[in-house]
């Protein structure tokens, strides 16, 4: 059975496209792409159901049109039309400078070098230019930039990200 902390969202399956069992596939991480798993994987009925990747196009630098195998008709492919995409970290492509993936850090409670702890990262925003962690506080959200430069440590056992954020960042 696979499970939630096995995985990494990479995307989300959009709309059917054609007749033929084709779907849009809107992705933050072009992992699939790079790896040796040959499987994209979606939650149904609060279980992970992998789905064999049958052929793939780009046609953006972050979208692509998905056939999957034995899903064959528009009808098949409705099932799956808005649904998360996620893919098995074991399968993604290491790299020798420690560099993930923003979607990796859901989850995680992110810490400030000053200010102590800010809270748990429940999503990434790609839709900008500037990617964004968002944090979920009380009845408001909390966007701060994911940079590189203002990660000073990651503690992967505890899931704990430690920044330096700007001054004034915090600030309403």
């Amino acid at each position: 059975m696979i499970k939630r902390d096995e995985l990494v969202k990479i995307g989300k399956f959009n709309k059917p496209h054609g007749i033929k069992g084709e779907i849009s596939f809107s992705f933050t991480n072009d992992s699939f792409d790079e790896s040796e798993c040959p499987f994209l994987i979606c939650e149904l009925d609060g279980i992970f159901v992998p789905f064999k990747l049958e052929e793939y196009r780009f046609t953006s630098d972050a979208a692509a049109l998905v056939k999957l195998k034995n899903i064959t008709t528009e009808e098949k492919v409705k099932v799956l039309a808005n649904k998360e995409v996620y893919f098995s970290k074991k399968y993604l492509k290491e790299e020798t400078d420690d560099h993930f993936t923003w979607d990796y850090f859901i989850g995680f409670t992110l810490i400030d070098e000053r200010t102590g702890e800010i809270g748990l990262i429940s999503d990434v925003d790609v839709s900008t230019l500037n990617t964004l962690f968002i944090i979920e506080k009380e009845d408001d959200e909390i966007f701060i930039p994911a940079a590189d430069e203002m990660i000073t440590h990651i503690d992967e056992a505890q899931k704990r990200i430690y920044m330096e954020l700007p001054e004034g960042i915090l600030d309403d």
